[in-house]
């Protein structure tokens, strides 16, 4: 039986639920919309509620009951400002659940948490964004940041355009030449032969000339003269008596005993 059961735990402590669902409330008032269990999303509607109710009196002491519970000062501001003006026709029911997936692993129910807006809202929020978007968006511009002049961009074309003409006159030619007949290259191909003739003549009688320049040098070479023999002995050339050059010859015995 539920009896006496105000709020869902959270599986959390009392500190930790609080501080939770200040998140959740002030993450909506700034943002709009937020993705959360259905569980949290549920818990923190029932204070997001409450803190519009209080912003819609617009006094300072519901100012102050909102600002115990909403972390930022700016988005306390939007509270008073934005969000709570759009909902003075409209007694409760400021916010909507939408239900999207299951998510992996624990198989937990996700939402959406968000403001609810009419459509005059919502196509005035579009041409706000829309609006931001394109003053935001940057301009195209020329050439190192300037931009075209409108003569210099005329200019421009037009000499892209007699780019393209010349290039595809040249395009042309080309194409003609390729369609010539096989007679005519054939006599372009033998005119060639007959102007590379001479000088292929030149260069075999410079090659000729330089072989015979090799065979003198060859012959001249072979034609050295011979080189002077030595003694018997491996030593220096002697004299006519057998001595060397400078040294007087020695008597034998038989002419010193005649003596």
């Amino acid at each position: 039986m539920r009896h006496r059961v105000d709020h869902r735990k959270l599986s959390r402590t009392a500190t930790h639920r609080k501080a939770l669902l200040r998140n959740l409330v002030t993450a909506l008032f700034l943002h709009e919309r937020i993705t959360t269990t259905i569980a949290k999303a549920k818990e923190a509607r029932r204070l997001a509620e409450r803190l519009i109710t209080y912003a819609k009196r617009n006094n300072l002491h519901s100012r102050r009951l909102v600002a115990a519970v909403v972390n930022d000062r700016a988005v306390v501001t939007r509270l008073f400002d934005e969000i709570a003006p759009l909902y003075t026709a409209r007694e409760g029911g400021y916010t909507r659940i939408l239900r999207t997936r299951r998510r992996l692993g624990d198989a937990g129910e996700i939402g959406i948490l968000e403001l609810v807006k009419s459509k005059e809202q919502k196509e005035a929020e579009r041409k706000r964004k829309a609006e931001a978007e394109e003053a935001t968006k940057p301009k195209k511009k020329g050439f190192f940041g300037r931009k075209k002049a409108p003569a210099a961009a005329a200019a421009g074309e037009t000499a892209a355009v007699a780019e393209k003409g010349e290039k595809k006159d040249a395009s042309e030619k080309v194409g003609s030449e390729k369609g010539r007949p096989a007679k005519s290259r054939l006599e372009k191909s033998s005119a060639d032969k007959e102007a590379k003739k001479p000088a292929k003549k030149t260069a075999s009688a410079s090659s000729k000339k330089g072989d015979k320049d090799s065979a003198e040098q060859g012959a001249a070479s072979k034609e050295r003269k011979p080189r002077a023999k030595s003694a018997p002995g491996g030593g220096k050339p002697r004299g006519p008596g057998g001595t060397a050059p400078g040294v007087t010859p020695r008597k034998s015995r038989g002419s010193q005993r005649g003596q």
